[in-house]
C-alpha cells in the first residue's frame, strides 16, 4: 500500500508537470530557450509544418532542374546577350523560384525573403534582384477580418474612430496591409491592420527555421554559428508586430529628420494607434514604380501616356532619385539613424517635390566610428585609393580581424583596376563597384553589419531606378555635391584629413586638378541638366558653402560659361564666406597649405581668370574711389539698383568691394596673410615675381578704373549729341 501510494503521488506530480507544460501560453516575445520548452510538448504542430516547408523546397528543387532542362538554349542565348552587364540568368532563375516558394509558405517566409533582398554578399545580386519583387507582390487578407481587428483592438465600432475606409487596401504586405481613411474630425490618414493570427505562424516558423540551420550548421561542420540569423530574423520580426514600436520609430525618425525640408516623414495620430492598428497621415505622392512605368508610356492609369506625361515622370523619377541619394547620405553622415527598409515601394515623390518614406517598422542606428569611415570609402573609392578604401572596411568593421590586409587590397585592385574616370567621376555603375566589392567579401568570409547592407542596397536599388529611365545616370556624381559640402563644413579633425588627402599632395601643395574636380562635383544638382542659368542674389546674408559651390563650377572652371558678371558673383561669395561661420574649415585649409606653391599657382598660366577676376575687382574699386573723392556721392548712388518692394540694393561691384574690405579689416584674415609673407620671404625670386604680378595687376586695374570713370562722366555730363545726318542719296540721271 505504501508503494502503491507513493506511485500515486508520483503519477501526480508527472500530470501535474505535464499540465502546467501544456497550459502554459505561447510566448509573446523571442526567446529560443521558451520556445523551446514550449513547442518540445506539442511535436504535432512543429512535424505537420516541417512536412510543408520541406515539401515546398523538393518542389521547389524539381521545378528549378526542370526548367535548366527545358530551357538551356534560351538561358544560353540570354546569358551571352547580358554577359557583359555581368547578369547571371540562371540565378535570377533561381531567385524567380524562391520568390514564389516564399509567397506559398505565407507572411514569415514571405519576410524572410525580402530580408534576403537586402543581402547581396549571402545570396547574390540576381536573386536579390528576383527577391525584391516580394515587396509588391503580397497577396491581401480579407476586409472583414481586417474590421474585427480594428474593432477588438479599440473596443468599439469602426465607424465610432473612422468616418470612411477603403474597400480596397492601397497596399498589401507581408504582416499587414493599409487602408485609406477619414478621421471623424475629417482628417486623410493612413490605417495599417495586421494580418490575423500572426505571432503563433511566426514564432512557429522562426523557431523550424533555427532547427534547419542548426542542422546545416552540423552537417557542414562550420564553426560559426549560423543559427543566431534565425535569431536576429526573430527579434526583428517579433518587434516589427507591435504597431506602438514602430509609432515611436516613426516619430523619432520625423524628430531628428525635421531640419532637412526635402524629406517628408508623416506624423503618428497616437490616439488612433493601438498594437495592431497603426494610424499616420496620409503620404499624397507617386510612386516610383509608377513614375518608371510612365516613363515608358506604360502605366495601369494613363492608357497612352503623352510626351509631355513621359518628360515630366522621368523629370519626377531623376529628382526623387537625386533627393533619396542625398536622404540615404543625411541618413548615413550626418543623423546616424537608417531606414531600415529602403526599397522603392516605401518612397513617395509628393507633389512639393519631396521624398516621402512609408513603414518605420525597423531602424538602424549607425555608431560615429562607422560614419567616418563610410564618408572616407566614398572619398577613396572617387579617388580610386583601394589600400585606403580596404582600411575604411576595417573601420566599418566589415574585415575580421588578422585578415591579411594586402590580399585583400591586391584582389579589390584587380576587380577595381578596370575602373576609368571622367571629370573626377568613377565610369562604373555603383551597382557594379557593390558587386565587385562583395564579391571580395564573399571570398575572405568579410562580415557585412546591418546599417552597410542597408545603406548601399538603398543606394543601388535608386540607381536601378534612375537607370532605367536614364542610362547616363551616376549615383556617384549624384552623392559627390553632399560629401563635397560636407568636408567643407565639417570642422572634425577626422574630416579635415580627409579633405587634404582629397585636394593636397605629400608636399602640402594644392593639386589644381583635384581642387576644379572637386568643385564642379560640388556644383553638379543632379544628373540631368535643367539649369536656367540664374544666380542667386548677391545680397543674400545667408552664405555658406552650398552657395559657392552651387555656382562655382559654372563660374570659374568651365570656360565655356565663364563670364565677367558670374566671375564678379562667385567672387564676392568666396569674399563673404571666408568671413562666415561655415568657413572655419576653408580658412584652416588655406593656413595649412604652402604657401610657396600656392603664390606660383596664382603667377601660372592656369590661374589666368583668376588674375582677371582680380583685375576687375581692383578696378571697381578704383572709379568708386574716384567717384566718391570727387564728391559724386548722389551720382554713385545711380549704380544702385532698386527692387521691386522699392529698398536699395548695391550692385554687385559694390557689394564685393565692401565684402573685401571686411577681410582686409578681419583679423583672421591678417594672421593668413602675415603667415603667407614669412614663407614668400624664404625666396627672394619667388617674392619678386609675385610683387611684379601684383604691380601689372594694380597698373592695369588702375588704367581700366580710371576709363570707366571718365566714360562715366562723359555720359552724364557731355550733351548728347544728335544723331549724324547721313549724306545726300545722289541720284544719277540716265538720259536715253
Amino acid at each position: 500500500m505504501e508503494l502503491m501510494m507513493a506511485d500515486l503521488e508520483a503519477l501526480k506530480l508527472y500530470i501535474n508537470y505535464y499540465s502546467t507544460i501544456l497550459t502554459t501560453p505561447l510566448p509573446q516575445h523571442y526567446d529560443p530557450d521558451l520556445l523551446a520548452q514550449y513547442f518540445a510538448s506539442r511535436p504535432h504542430i512543429l512535424a505537420f509544418r516541417t512536412i510543408q516547408i520541406l515539401f515546398a523546397f523538393v518542389s521547389a528543387l524539381a521545378k528549378m532542374q526542370i526548367s535548366k532542362r527545358s530551357q538551356l538554349n534560351a538561358d544560353s542565348t540570354y546569358n551571352s546577350g547580358n554577359s557583359s552587364n555581368g547578369f547571371n540568368a540562371s540565378q535570377y532563375m533561381v531567385g524567380q523560384l524562391l520568390k514564389e516558394m516564399f509567397l506559398d509558405l505565407g507572411p514569415t517566409f514571405v519576410k524572410v525573403g525580402q530580408s534576403l533582398s537586402t543581402r547581396p554578399d549571402i545570396i547574390g545580386s540576381e536573386i536579390c534582384e528576383a527577391l525584391a519583387e516580394l515587396h509588391e507582390r503580397v497577396p491581401p487578407f480579407p476586409r472583414e477580418d481586417a474590421m474585427e481587428i480594428i474593432e477588438g483592438e479599440f473596443e468599439c465600432p469602426v465607424s465610432h474612430i473612422f468616418s470612411y475606409i477603403s474597400d480596397e487596401p492601397v497596399a498589401a504586405a507581408s504582416f499587414g496591409q493599409v487602408y485609406q481613411g477619414r478621421t471623424v474630425d475629417g482628417a486623410l490618414v493612413a490605417i495599417k491592420v495586421q494580418r490575423p493570427n500572426l505571432l503563433p505562424s511566426v514564432l512557429r516558423d522562426i523557431y523550424i527555421l533555427r532547427l534547419g540551420l542548426a542542422f546545416i550548421r552540423k552537417v557542414a561542420k562550420r564553426r560559426s554559428n549560423i543559427s543566431l540569423y534565425a535569431d536576429e530574423l526573430g527579434r526583428g520580426f517579433i518587434g516589427e508586430l507591435d504597431y506602438n514600436i514602430e509609432a515611436a520609430n516613426a516619430t523619432k525618425f520625423l524628430e531628428v529628420h525635421s531640419r532637412y525640408p526635402f524629406m517628408l516623414v508623416p506624423k503618428v495620430l497616437k490616439q488612433l494607434t493601438r498594437k495592431k492598428v497603426l494610424t499616420m497621415e496620409w503620404v499624397t505622392g507617386e510612386n516610383p514604380k509608377e513614375l518608371l512605368s510612365l516613363t515608358k508610356g506604360v502605366s495601369g492609369k494613363v492608357t497612352e501616356a503623352s510626351e509631355k506625361q513621359k518628360l515630366d515622370a522621368k523629370t519626377h523619377l531623376l529628382d526623387l532619385v537625386n533627393k533619396g541619394v542625398e536622404a540615404s547620405l543625411v541618413q548615413l553622415l550626418e543623423t546616424g539613424l537608417l531606414h531600415a527598409d529602403p526599397h522603392p515601394g516605401n518612397l513617395r515623390y509628393t507633389p512639393e517635390g519631396c521624398v516621402g518614406f512609408l513603414d518605420f517598422g525597423l531602424l538602424c542606428m549607425m555608431a560615429r566610428k562607422h560614419q567616418r569611415a563610410m564618408l572616407a570609402s566614398i572619398i577613396h573609392i572617387v579617388n580610386g585609393d583601394w589600400a585606403s578604401l580596404v582600411y575604411d572596411l576595417t573601420e566599418m568593421d566589415v574585415v575580421p580581424p588578422n585578415t591579411n590586409l594586402r590580399r585583400v587590397t591586391m584582389e579589390l585592385e584587380d576587380a577595381l583596376g578596370e575602373v576609368t574616370f571622367e571629370d573626377g567621376i568613377p565610369e562604373i555603375k555603383f551597382s557594379k563597384v557593390l558587386g565587385k566589392i562583395w564579391s571580395v567579401a564573399f571570398k575572405y568570409h568579410f562580415r557585412m553589419p546591418p546599417y552597410y547592407t542597408l545603406v548601399l542596397r538603398s543606394l543601388a536599388s535608386l540607381e536601378g531606378l534612375a537607370v532605367a529611365a536614364d542610362e547616363n545616370f551616376k549615383t556617384f556624381q549624384a552623392a559627390y555635391p553632399y560629401v563635397v559640402r560636407k568636408l567643407l563644413s565639417d570642422n572634425s579633425l577626422a574630416t579635415r584629413r580627409l579633405l587634404n588627402q582629397a585636394i593636397f599632395n605629400e608636399k602640402k601643395e594644392f593639386q589644381w586638378q583635384k581642387v576644379a574636380a572637386f568643385l564642379k562635383l560640388a556644383s553638379a544638382r543632379g544628373n540631368f541638366k535643367y539649369n536656367s542659368g540664374a544666380l542667386p542674389e548677391p545680397d543674400t546674408k545667408d552664405v555658406n558653402v552650398a552657395s559657392l559651390v552651387e555656382i562655382s563650377g559654372a563660374s570659374l572652371l568651365d570656360r565655356a560659361t565663364a563670364t565677367p558678371e558670374r566671375a564678379v558673383h562667385t567672387a564676392n561669395l568666396c569674399v563673404r564666406l571666408l568671413l562666415s561661420k561655415d568657413s572655419i574649415v576653408i580658412r584652416r585649409l588655406i593656413m595649412t597649405a604652402n604657401a610657396k606653391s600656392l603664390a606660383r599657382d596664382l603667377i601660372s598660366r592656369d590661374a589666368l581668370m583668376f588674375r582677371v577676376l582680380l583685375r576687375k575687382v581692383i578696378a571697381d574699386i578704383v572709379c568708386q574711389w574716384m567717384l566718391n573723392v570727387t564728391g559724386l556721392k548722389r551720382v554713385a548712388e545711380t549704380r544702385m539698383r532698386m527692387e521691386n518692394d522699392g529698398h536699395l540694393v548695391l550692385s554687385e561691384e559694390s557689394s564685393t568691394l565692401m565684402a573685401l574690405q571686411a577681410v582686409v579689416r578681419d583679423r583672421r584674415m591678417q594672421v593668413i596673410y602675415s603667415k603667407f609673407l614669412r614663407e614668400l620671404r624664404e625666396e627672394p625670386v619667388l617674392m619678386v615675381r609675385v610683387s611684379w604680378n601684383m604691380f601689372v595687376i594694380s597698373v592695369t586695374s588702375a588704367a581700366v578704373g580710371l576709363h570707366r570713370f571718365m566714360v562715366f562722366l562723359s555720359e552724364e555730363y557731355l550733351p548728347t549729341l544728335p544723331p549724324p545726318v547721313p549724306p545726300p542719296q545722289l541720284v544719277q540721271i540716265q538720259t536715253l
